[in-house]
């Protein structure tokens, strides 16, 4: 294997968002800002620069904050569905939590 080759797994200090599987029927966007906003909260300063990450982070939930109507509902019961997967799936009960809260944590309410 060559050097410059890509890692195969996440090095240590990266926060990962366990795969969802299709079938929950959850907006993929909405999983792919999950795993984006999991990954620049939680990963370590020695993956990524802290600063950076803040203000991507701020971005993300921005452009979020402009769900309305339907989207938001939509937002709102996938969120549901996922808190009720990671309970079924005996997620950590902090990650569980994350996900019951993520939407009002982050000024997504209206």
């Amino acid at each position: 294997m060559a050097d410059d080759a890509p890692p195969t797994e996440a090095p240590d200090g990266a926060a990962v968002f366990p795969l969802i599987p299709a079938e929950l029927g959850v907006h993929p966007l909405l999983l792919a800002v999950l795993h984006a906003y999991v990954f620049l909260e939680g990963s370590d300063a020695a993956v990524l620069n802290p600063a950076a990450a803040e203000e991507a982070m701020q971005y993300l939930v921005g452009y979020l904050q402009r769900l309305r109507g339907d989207a938001l509902r939509k937002a709102r019961e996938d969120m549901a569905a996922l808190a009720g997967f990671a309970k079924a799936e005996k997620w950590p009960k902090q990650q569980v939590r994350f996900l019951q809260d993520f939407l009002k944590d982050n000024g997504i309410t209206t």
